[in-house]
């Protein structure tokens, strides 16, 4: 479930910044970019993520 919605936050969130960007750039708003760079966030986020560690060890 964290992917999926690690995915879904992603792609609104760079589809918003695509969309923006372009109004004021005054380019056409593309879809497919966005979600090729949307994927590759989740990508990095879940490899980020999994990378560090869960918790403390407890040395008693």
């Amino acid at each position: 479930m964290q992917f999926i919605m690690t995915f879904i936050w992603s792609f609104l969130l760079i589809s918003m910044l695509n969309y923006v960007s372009g109004s004021i750039a005054n380019v056409s708003f593309e879809f497919l970019p966005g979600v090729i760079i949307s994927l590759i966030v989740s990508v990095f986020v879940f490899l980020v993520g999994e990378s560090f560690p869960q918790g403390e060890v407890a040395d008693h």
